[in-house]
């Protein structure tokens, strides 16, 4: 049985909750129809029984249908990765969701996986899979450099990962919300996943978080991998206004923050709808064991976190004024949290209103304000 519904951002949740309508620099959704392959070849079809005008027909209005659906582009950044990648390839065409196509962005592979993405254009066509070559700068680069890609156009972007597996409905559930967000509001879609073994095998789920997203938990949590995100062209076009030389931690932290941040929406759906696998290649795994709790205090008391918060905040004072009022005041305060006496920084962070997903986050974030180490 599935976890509870997903929470969403609501006003009357947090005195954090985002201000709808703040950003709106989007200017709404381009809707380019253009042509692309869907999954269903109408002439294929026709041709199975050339003497019947009706299958014509009806291969002819599910293309139609298809192609009126809003268009997907998968952002997916690959790096040595022969071994799974065709997995989650395939599971691209079991989307429920059939209007998509995908910007393959390699950061130098020595590898197969080339050949790979060159074998599946050759067998969806162009249209369907465009490759590029990435910067070769890390995977949080690498995605960043699609999402600023100029030549991308659609209604909404995913970003993905080279070795998981979507389940069929990946797509459809995160459009499902994002339509009922006004196309000028920047939103931003993200689960829970399912863990998985490197041949396959359940290993079960990421934690289930059940507060709800905001800018106030974003300063200090990434609460949802970017292989699980879908977003829309205003959180795209805002995501494209962070200056390319910005150094940032994450790319998947990094639009949690800003999205919400600016005024947009975020929705954390409890039900996973990716498998994500489990190797030891991942740039990040599986957090929920023990073992994986007691690394997190090891980096805290090394100054990792301590490091993480410098980069991000001042990427976000660069951003600045994009921020609503109410969390730019947020972000003062918890600034003013990292510095002065002990009792100011404990008063600064209470003030703030940041918060993580548990009792024993929470706890963690007061000790590291006490001890230097925010």
């Amino acid at each position: 049985m599935y976890p509870p519904p997903p929470r969403v951002w609501a006003p009357q949740v947090s005195t954090c909750a985002f201000a709808a309508g703040v950003f709106t620099g989007g200017g709404g959704l381009k809707n380019q129809l253009k042509k692309v392959a869907i999954g269903v070849d109408a002439t294929c079809l026709a041709s199975e029984n050339s003497g019947s005008e009706t299958n014509a027909q009806g291969a002819v209005a599910m293309l139609g249908q298809a192609q009126s659906l809003p268009k997907v582009a998968i952002l997916l950044c690959t790096y040595h990765g022969q071994h799974h990648l065709a997995d989650q390839l395939e599971s691209f065409t079991a989307q429920i969701h059939s209007n998509w196509e995908v910007w393959a962005s390699d950061d130098g592979s020595k590898d197969d996986t080339h050949t790979i993405l060159e074998s599946y254009q050759g067998k969806w066509g162009a249209d369907r899979i465009s490759i590029h070559f990435g910067p070769s700068e890390g995977f949080a680069a690498n995605f960043l450099s699609l999402t600023y890609k100029a030549g991308i156009e659609a209604d909404y972007y995913a970003y993905s990962d080279q070795d998981d597996i979507w389940e069929s409905d990946h797509l459809s559930r995160a459009l499902d919300w994002l339509k009922t967000v006004p196309a000028d509001i920047p939103a931003l879609y993200s689960s829970r996943t399912r863990y998985i073994s490197e041949d396959g095998s359940d290993l079960g789920f990421s934690a289930l978080f059940n507060k709800p997203p905001s800018f106030c938990n974003a300063l200090v949590q990434s609460i949802a991998g970017a292989n699980t995100m879908v977003f829309n062209q205003a959180a795209r076009l805002l995501l494209t206004k962070t200056p390319s030389q910005l150094n940032i931690v994450s790319h998947d932290w990094w639009a949690y923050m800003l999205v919400s941040g600016c005024g947009g929406r975020v929705l954390y759906d409890s039900y996973p709808g990716v498998r994500y696998r489990q190797h030891d290649n991942n740039m990040a795994g599986q957090n929920t064991t023990i073992l994986a709790r007691l690394q997190r205090l090891k980096g805290l008391l090394a100054g990792r976190f301590k490091n993480w918060n410098e980069i991000n905040l001042i990427a976000l004072n660069e951003m600045s004024s994009f921020l609503t009022s109410e969390n730019r005041e947020v972000l003062s305060l918890f600034s003013k949290a990292r510095r002065g006496s002990v009792f100011s920084r404990v008063y600064n962070l209470y003030y703030s209103g940041v918060y993580r997903q548990t009792f024993a986050g929470n706890i963690g974030l007061l000790f590291a304000a006490i001890l230097r180490k925010l």
